[in-house]
């Protein structure tokens, strides 16, 4: 317990003004007016609430964390029962997002940490964070979601990103990459054909553009074992190699892929107009610049080329 005149433990004005009760005399200050500069969350709670008791604590610890991107604010209903009314609390724990004066989002009964993060993401992204930061922010939590397979959450935090800024080459290129995850290759292909001029030609919308093209290659790719057994049986098969490593790659395969592409650079560079070269830029382009497969094949490539 604090006595008179001990400071305060670092952080604790800050998580104060990050984290409130209100009340129906406070709430239009508490949460329409602050809503206008930074988004506000606000529980609908009540202490005879089981649910509520696990999910206050995790919103509180996640408000934290998101480090004056947003607030949050309690409303207790027992004791709050007009505003409750007005805004058709039906169930608690229910929980709703104000940006700007209007409720952008909510859900309702207690929900994992992960979908709270995703929740805050959303909101951060919507709002535009602080000083632009929030939407930097907000497209690398998308691409952690993306590469944890969770395609379709990433796809939507990748969307309120683009509908804050339609010309984020970086939210462009993860939508394409989400819709590609899904499956939905068409709708990938249009979104990337629609792209503001201005980025068309962005590293992550060529990066998207070569993963599309690999992508339409995987639907005709055959099946490996077959392919491998060609090569095996006549290594001079060029298009045997090309069509094995265009099927190793659809299969996640991309390090084996790489290599057997080097090795028809190899032996014939210039087969089939430099199919070997082109299929590999394919491939680095999709990569992440820093992905180990692709900063290795690069070098490899590079020393057969200047050998």
């Amino acid at each position: 317990m604090l006595e008179l005149g001990q400071a305060k433990p670092d952080g604790a004005a800050a998580t104060g003004d990050l984290i409130r009760e209100s009340t129906e005399a406070t709430f239009m200050a508490d949460v329409i007016e602050a809503s206008q500069t930074v988004p506000v969350i606000v529980d609908f709670w009540a202490p005879w609430c089981g649910p509520c008791r696990q999910l206050t604590p995790a919103l509180e610890a996640a408000v934290t964390g998101a480090r004056g991107k947003v607030r949050l604010v309690k409303v207790n209903v027992d004791e709050n029962q007009a505003i409750s009314a007005q805004l058709r609390i039906q169930s608690i724990p229910t929980v709703y997002a104000f940006w700007q004066g209007q409720p952008v989002d909510g859900f309702q009964g207690a929900v994992p940490a992960s979908e709270i993060k995703k929740f805050i993401d959303r909101l951060i992204a919507q709002s535009g964070g602080e000083e632009g930061g929030g939407l930097a922010e907000a497209v690398e939590s998308a691409e952690a979601m993306l590469a944890e397979g969770a395609a379709s959450e990433a796809a939507e935090v990748f969307a309120a990103v683009l509908a804050e800024d339609g010309k984020n080459a970086a939210a462009y290129g993860g939508m394409v990459r989400a819709y590609l995850a899904l499956g939905q290759v068409e709708h990938a292909e249009a979104l990337l054909n629609a792209a503001p001029e201005e980025i068309a030609r962005d590293a992550e919308l060529e990066a998207a553009r070569a993963q599309i093209a690999l992508a339409r290659q995987a639907e005709s790719a055959g099946p490996v074992a077959e392919l491998r057994a060609a090569v095996e049986a006549n290594p001079a098969d060029h298009q045997a190699r090309l069509d094995l490593a265009q099927a190793l790659y659809a299969a996640g395969e991309a390090e084996a892929a790489v290599d057997e592409l080097l090795e028809l650079f190899r032996r014939d560079r210039n087969w089939n107009d430099g199919a070997a070269k082109a299929q590999l830029l394919t491939i680095f382009e999709a990569l992440k610049p820093n992905d180990p497969v692709a900063l290795a094949g690069r070098r490899r490539l590079s020393s057969m080329i200047f050998s």
